[in-house]
């Protein structure tokens, strides 16, 4: 099985949570600049945060170079200071180009000002890998 990580990251909290994510399933986490549109997977993790109540633009704009006869199915990972906002525009797009997304998605607690500082910790990245572990078995 074919398994790619990739992220977008503006405070490092994707990166880190991208990071746990590909360790878990013995992959390389990588930017999403990185993204070859040939390449195909049967399980793509795109990592990323939320901004202002949304998905970021740049994580948006991936969409369309992703095609949905190379990527099989999509499982989000996501970081929110809120740690309830999921990423309901990013989720939209995949499935109007055709692309699969599971249907269970990781919200991992970030950090932003003075509001939960430290986050992502330890045990967030832990439960990040051991989501991701039983979502590449899946």
């Amino acid at each position: 099985m074919d398994i790619q990580v990739l992220y977008h990251t503006k405070t490092g909290h994707s990166r880190k949570i991208a990071q746990a994510v590909a360790q878990a399933v013995g992959v390389q986490a990588r930017d999403i600049a990185q993204w070859q549109e040939e390449t195909g997977c049967d399980v793509l993790f795109l990592v990323g945060g939320i901004y202002g109540g949304k998905s970021d633009q740049k994580m948006l704009d991936l969409v369309p170079r992703l095609h949905p006869d190379h990527v099989a199915r999509v499982v989000l990972v996501t970081s929110c200071t809120s740690g309830t906002t999921q990423q309901a525009d990013l989720r939209a797009a995949l499935l109007t180009r055709g692309i699969a997304v599971d249907s269970e998605e990781f919200l991992c607690l970030g950090s932003f000002l003075i509001f939960r500082l430290g986050r992502p910790n330890q045990q967030d990245l832990a439960e990040a890998g051991r989501f991701a572990l039983r979502k590449a078995q899946e």
